[in-house]
C-alpha cells in the first residue's frame, strides 16, 4: 500500500465490505503516515471549521473542499490542529 497513491488506496480500501471513505482516510493519515490528506466528512473537521472561520454552521462538501485547498500540500497536519481546537487543546502546547 505505501507505494500506491492516495486515490488508489482510497479506492482498494472501500471495496472491502464494512470499509468506508473516513475509514480509508484514517488509514492513510494514521498507517500510510500520509500528510496531504483532507477528510472533508470528519465531523470534528467540519467543526473545527465552523470554530475557526466562526461560521454559524458547518459548509457543505463543496465548499469544506474548497476550504481544505488552503492547507495543500498539508491537509493532514492542518486535520490534527482543527481536532484538537474542538476538543479544547489547541493551547496545550
Amino acid at each position: 500500500m505505501n507505494s500506491l497513491s492516495d486515490d488508489e488506496v482510497l479506492r482498494h480500501l472501500t471495496q472491502v465490505r464494512g470499509i468506508g471513505r473516513w475509514s480509508a482516510e484514517m488509514f492513510l493519515m494514521f498507517h500510510l503516515g500520509r500528510l496531504d490528506v483532507w477528510p472533508a466528512g470528519d465531523l470534528g473537521i467540519q467543526k473545527g471549521i465552523v470554530k475557526l472561520y466562526r461560521l454559524r454552521r458547518p459548509p457543505d462538501k463543496k465548499r469544506m473542499e474548497k476550504l481544505g485547498e488552503a492547507y495543500r500540500p498539508y491537509r493532514t497536519v492542518a486535520s490534527w490542529y482543527l481536532w484538537r481546537l474542538v476538543d479544547g487543546t489547541a493551547g496545550d502546547w
